[in-house]
This record gives structure tokens, C-alpha cells and sequence, in this order.
């Protein structure tokens, strides 16, 4: 396992409850069990905060912790941009990630294409809670 993996799901600070949220949504991943739940506060059609917890993989842990960073002060529409060109990243297509996406890189990369699931099942959890696809 990469160390930077470790790293990224070591930083834990958007893993919490928020009990004033506009969105949420809980997932589960039915190959092996990783479970995922989403708070979003969203204002005039932004993410203005996020927070998670999950009985998952460090996989898992990696992906929701780098996305609770990155999406904030997002607008839905780059949100839902991102995360569906991650639905293809693993093919042998090329994917361009902007600027501010592009530390999914390192995790969305082929040598863990073994645990797609895990590292998409945050994404699709945040879809799911905005109940946009």
C-alpha cells in the first residue's frame, strides 16, 4: 500500500457530524462492506460544508477525506463534473481533471484500480445526497 494513501486518510478534521445539513445520504459499497454517510450544508448552489463518517477500508477513508477538502465552496455543477468524469477514470481513457481536482490523481490511479469501488463510493455518496447524476 502507497504511504500517501495513509497519509491523505489520516487527516480526519471533516469527519463529523453536522446536525444543521441541508443534504445527506448514506451509501454502502455491496462488494465489501464499506459503509458511508454524507452531511452537506448547500447554499445558493454551493457546498459551504461537509462531513462524513464511515466504517470503511483506508482506500475509502483516503477518497472521502480529500473530497470533504476539495468540495467546499464548490458550485453543484463542477461538483457533478468531477465526480462523473471519475466514474470513467480507471478505463483507458484520458481523463483531464481541473486544476483544483487534481490531487485525485495519485488516488484514482490504475495501480488501484483493485479498489475502484471503495475509492468511488464517497463520490457517488455525495451524488446520492444531492440527488443529482
Amino acid at each position: 500500500m502507497d504511504l500517501r494513501i495513509l497519509e491523505i486518510a489520516s487527516n480526519t478534521e471533516n469527519n463529523k457530524v453536522i446536525n444543521n445539513f441541508t443534504h445527506k445520504s448514506k451509501n454502502k459499497n455491496p462488494i465489501c462492506g464499506d459503509e458511508m454517510e454524507i452531511s452537506l450544508i448547500v447554499e445558493n448552489d454551493k457546498v459551504i460544508d461537509m462531513g462524513y463518517q464511515c466504517k470503511s477500508c483506508v482506500y475509502c477513508q483516503a477518497s472521502v477525506s480529500l473530497l470533504s477538502q476539495k468540495i467546499k465552496n464548490k458550485k453543484l455543477d463542477e461538483i457533478k463534473n468531477f465526480i462523473n468524469s471519475c466514474e470513467n477514470i480507471f478505463e483507458n481513457t484520458k481523463i483531464v481533471l481541473e486544476k483544483n481536482w487534481k490531487d485525485f490523481i495519485e488516488l484514482l490511479d490504475k495501480k488501484n484500480t483493485s479498489r475502484k469501488e471503495c475509492l468511488l463510493l464517497p463520490l457517488r455518496t455525495v451524488l446520492k445526497a444531492l440527488k443529482i447524476s
